[in-house]
């Protein structure tokens, strides 16, 4: 049998007190095998973290361009203009909807987020939706308490 040879270590403690010890080298290459491991799970949390503000932003944007395109119908403006107004803002392929309700005026805007990159198809695309409500200028407020 064959034994491995620690290296002995001589380590100064303070009042001048050395004390000899062994190092222990069956530990070596440990960290290299943790970094392994973690990179790639700091990779994923990475493009979720990524996904998460891009469907955010997209979240936004559909909430944005829905009170656009309803401010511009409750002025008065022409359909096509407002709903114009809210694809210069919505996100890529969003789907807008314009319908009225008495005085009222309804902008729905719809849109999906997928993953980024090369994982787009792996998980389904998120729906995300904004609505806006206008009242239309010159018309009397509604009766009854603000909910």
């Amino acid at each position: 049998m064959r034994f491995r040879q620690a290296a002995v270590r001589m380590t100064r403690l303070p009042g001048g007190v050395a004390r000899v010890g062994r190092s222990c080298r069956g530990d070596d290459g440990t960290a290299t095998a943790e970094m392994a491991v973690v990179l790639p799970a700091l990779a994923v949390v990475l493009v979720f973290a990524l996904w998460s503000v891009a469907a955010v932003t997209a979240q936004l944007r559909c909430v944005d361009s829905a009170l656009v395109a309803a401010r511009a119908l409750a002025r008065g403006e022409d359909a096509d203009v407002s709903v114009a107004a809210a694809r210069a803002s919505a996100p890529a392929g969003a789907h807008i909807v314009v319908s009225r309700s008495g005085d009222l005026v309804v902008v729905d805007v719809r849109a999906a987020v997928h993953l980024p990159g090369p994982w787009s198809g792996a998980l389904p695309d998120v729906s995300l939706s904004g609505r806006a409500v206008a009242l239309l200028e010159g018309a009397a407020p509604p009766d009854g308490p603000a909910p």
